[in-house]
């Protein structure tokens, strides 16, 4: 099961987003600031960020800066910043793809869909193991069973 973290200060849509993607069997995390983001990198293991750029202590372009110098995660970049410079800017600093709001949950869950295609390589910042209907995060030290954490 891969972890998605939604970064977003936007409640309405951070329940959007985590509903849709909960019911594609996607784990999802929450943040509503650049530093919570910062602190869930580097805590956990997370398979994607679908990042705001308009944060409200951190820029999303210095958060997509900071987390790309420590690791390949998958960053999709979902934000009311729609010009072509936004964009390419985006792309630029690291971000794996752009999504421009108003948008269709549906279209968000097939991009990340296909991000995770793409990097199936990929290891997050911490290691984990599946084994069957368990998923073990060694970085913080949780199991999950069928999408449910196990205390």
């Amino acid at each position: 099961m891969s972890t998605i973290l939604i970064v977003d200060d936007e409640p309405q849509i951070v329940e959007i987003l985590s509903s849709y993607l909960q019911k594609e069997g996607y784990h999802v995390v929450t943040a509503a600031s650049g530093t919570e983001v910062l602190e869930w990198t580097h805590s956990t293991g997370i398979d994607l960020v679908v990042l705001d750029l308009m944060l409200p202590d951190i820029s999303g372009e210095e958060v997509c800066g900071r987390i790309r110098r420590e690791s390949r995660v998958p960053i999709l970049m979902l934000t009311a910043k729609s010009g072509e410079p936004d964009r390419i800017a985006g792309l630029e600093l690291g971000a794996d793809d752009y999504l421009v709001k108003p948008f269709s949950p549906r279209e968000l869950v097939a991009r990340i869909r296909a991000i995770l295609r793409r990097t199936g390589d990929y290891q997050s910042l911490s290691d984990r193991v599946e084994l069957g209907e368990l998923t073990v995060s060694q970085g913080d030290k949780s199991v999950w069973k069928k999408g449910e954490k196990v205390e």
